[in-house]
């Protein structure tokens, strides 16, 4: 048997709130990880077909295994969501239901070996589809300091940003920032002494902003959510699980913004919208895990599901 290293959060949450009201829909895991949402729906619902996506086609070789029980009803994307649903694919009906869980999969660090967690020594490469795109590494070499600074206070609010990036500048005259031990231990002598000793490793939040940065997790949530809305099906549920108070809001903006009778600017003269509302507020302040699972998954406590009904308009032909 596979040893799962990933806890899927709010499982009887977003089978509640997501679970098919019709005969065969389909539904597109956009994060699947290791399988597990997509298993426990999959599993409880018999008539549902289910599109798993991973842009690591190592994990994704472990959701295929974890799946292969339920055949014909699981279909397979090695990518990024946005790619899928920028260019969606003409074989699949327009979903029914997507679920998006943007935690990053324990899988990446534990398993991984791209440098996810200063726990272990490895190579800063950070990213989730190491075949494209720059590493950690590269990031930490190449960006000048004050760009560095924003970086970390931007992508994790680390109020230490100005020193560490002071910091990292001056070693990396000295000598290159390539491993997470490295990194770990810059951060260390760069803060206070009172922030060394504080609740959390002192660097959290660099190793969080960096790999925010890599795989470019903010900056293209907003278009990603508004190609996934698109395509979904009028009636459609969207689900999206969030971890960090930075991810939350984008997806809470956008829910709201998509919830109004206008979106136009406040000073435009008339309005060019047509004053349609796309979606409905299913959970207006987002679900939170019970205290159980906190117990049970500890990483789970940061967790916050917001789940919508797209509005089907009577004049909607999409």
């Amino acid at each position: 048997m596979t040893d799962y290293t990933h806890t899927p959060v709010m499982l009887q949450e977003t089978i509640e709130l997501l679970g098919p009201r019709e005969k065969n829909e389909l539904m597109i895991d956009a994060n699947a990880g290791e399988g597990g949402h997509s298993y426990a729906f999959l599993s409880k619902f018999s008539e549902i077909d289910i599109v798993a996506i991973d842009a690591d086609s190592d994990i994704l070789a472990i959701a295929k295994k974890r799946l292969e029980v339920f055949n014909g009803r699981v279909h397979f994307y090695n990518g990024w969501s946005h790619d899928f649903f920028g260019d969606y694919p003409q074989e699949y009906k327009r979903p029914d239901t997507i679920l998006f869980d943007l935690g990053v999969s324990f899988y990446h660090y534990k398993k991984s070996g791209k440098g996810f967690t200063f726990e272990k020594n490895e190579f800063l490469d950070m990213r989730i589809d190491s075949s494209k795109g720059v590493t950690a590494a590269d990031l930490l070499a190449s960006l000048p300091e004050r760009e560095l600074a924003d970086l970390l206070f931007q992508n994790a609010e680390e109020k230490y940003s100005r020193r560490i990036a002071s910091q990292i500048v001056n070693e990396r005259q000295r000598s290159t920032i390539t491993t997470t031990s490295a990194l770990a231990d810059l951060v260390s002598r760069a803060v206070p002494a009172s922030y060394r000793h504080g609740q959390i490793h002192p660097a959290t939040r660099t190793f969080q902003a960096l790999r925010i940065a890599v795989n470019g997790e903010l900056s293209k949530l907003h278009s990603l959510l508004e190609a996934a809305l698109r395509v979904l099906e009028p009636g459609g549920r969207l689900g999206i699980i969030s971890f960090h108070s930075l991810e939350d809001r984008i997806v809470k903006n956008f829910l709201r913004s998509k919830n109004k009778n206008c979106t136009c600017p406040q000073q435009a003269p008339i309005c060019k919208c047509n004053g349609r509302r796309s979606v409905n507020l299913l959970t207006k302040k987002g679900v939170t895990p019970g205290k159980s699972e906190i117990e049970r998954n500890p990483p789970s406590r940061s967790a916050r599901l917001r789940v919508v009904e797209k509005v089907l308009n009577g004049d909607d032909n999409d």
